[in-house]
């Protein structure tokens, strides 16, 4: 029986959606829902303002990562070292691939605390058994779309469970329409910097121009559908916020992990709602696993010229080697040592915005980017959002070194 012509224009405009939402659930892993949980519960509704600048400058980057990605058939890595010479691709790869490595075991943590927490089972056992899923999902025949589906079901999940959540807790309609008024409350600054770092994540921006390559069929002319899934990404944020506004801030409730909303969900609206809250941080913490994985062990692949494609077994084999590192880490130390905290935030003061300009160069290069270069506005939006990886990266360097 034949597909008609129609149904097929609806599959492809949905299949163009998965890079924006593979970055999405990629970005919103276990640390991002415990910083939007804190901020609901120390400041209420306050914040929510601050969803709106991160994610518009989200929109921005990403945009420009999902245009370099239709401009050119080489990667972004490539067109860097073509650029700028060899060296500068490898540094971005290497990066990124040490730095997805130190947050590895915290979104191990984050699934085998969720399992574990419903299911009343030691949390190692479901370390183990997600990583081995997690390389398990490598070996199948086409693992972009394996991704793929498994980031659209896992946001779907978080979607569902964030959004009942909210439903069961009663928020303040006035007091969610005050938050967007940007204000910031006596000791928020650190929280809000941690925020903004967070979900304007630049290395989820660089890796849009991947998926977007990888999203395309041969002789298909791709289409930029990143802001669906940023878009969502700000939806979950703020549907975290506004739950911790309504469930912790209340009773005065402070949070250290994500997986203590759970617990000051359960004596309000029974167990039911704490193990739909834990089914959402089990989304976000299983998709960032496998979405982190697949940034830092694709990119250093592509730096040291082994190919991009998630299809080759040697990105493969360096996906699975930051999947395992993790998962050591975990279950030797039970959490993320300091070292490796330290050491990641170092990295990361000096990557982001090296990372942020390279990109943005090459957006605003017509010779690449031909009808897909920035236009004015992407280019001024761009400075200001370059601006404040600059600023957030400074910040970071007092508080680790000076301070």
């Amino acid at each position: 029986m034949s597909i008609p012509k129609n149904s097929n224009k609806t599959i492809l405009k949905l299949m163009a959606l998965g890079p924006g939402i593979i970055t999405a659930a990629l970005v919103f892993g276990p640390s991002k829902m415990t910083i939007t949980s804190r901020l609901g519960a120390e400041y209420a509704y306050d914040m929510l303002w601050i969803v709106v600048v991160a994610i518009f400058f989200m929109l921005i980057f990403t945009s420009m990562g999902a245009r370099i990605g239709m401009s050119s058939e080489q990667s972004l890595l490539t067109l860097i070292q073509n650029k700028w010479g060899k060296l500068g691709g490898i540094i971005i790869g290497l990066g990124v691939f040490l730095v997805s490595t130190s947050f590895q075991a915290g979104n191990s943590i984050g699934v085998g605390i969720a399992v574990a927490e419903a299911s009343g089972t030691a949390p190692w056992i479901w370390i183990l058994v997600f990583n081995v899923l997690g390389v398990g999902l490598l070996f199948f025949k086409s693992f972009y779309k394996t991704l793929e589906r498994l980031m659209i079901t896992l946001v779907g999940i978080m979607l569902f469970s964030f959004l009942t959540t909210v439903f069961l807790a009663k928020p303040s309609f006035a007091g969610i329409v005050n938050g967007f008024i940007p204000s910031i409350p006596d000791g928020s600054e650190g929280l809000l910097i941690a925020f903004i770092a967070s979900c304007f994540s630049i290395v989820g921006a660089f890796y849009q121009s991947y998926l977007v390559q990888e999203n395309r069929k041969p002789g298909q002319i791709a289409e930029n559908k990143s802001a669906t899934g940023i878009v969502i990404l700000g939806a979950m944020s703020a549907v975290v916020i506004i739950c911790g506004a309504a469930v912790l801030h209340p009773q005065g409730i402070q949070v250290n992990s994500a997986s203590e909303m759970s617990m000051a969900i359960e004596p309000l609206f029974g167990s039911y709602a704490s193990h739909l809250f834990l089914a959402g941080l089990f989304g976000a913490s299983f998709s960032s696993l496998v979405g982190n994985a697949t940034v830092g062990g694709s990119l250093l692949a592509d730096s040291l010229g082994f190919g991009k494609s998630l299809n080759d077994k040697v990105v493969k084999s360096f996906i699975a080697l930051v999947m395992i590192c993790g998962a050591a880490i975990s279950l030797i130390f039970g959490k993320l040592p300091l070292e490796l905290i330290i050491f990641a935030q170092s990295a990361t003061i000096f990557l982001v915005p090296f990372i942020g300009v390279a990109m943005f160069a090459i957006a605003n290069d017509v010779s690449i980017m031909k009808k897909n270069v920035n236009t004015y506005f992407s280019r001024y939006a761009g400075m200001i959002g370059l601006l404040m990886l600059v600023g957030l990266a400074t910040w970071n360097f007092y508080q680790l070194f000076i301070k």
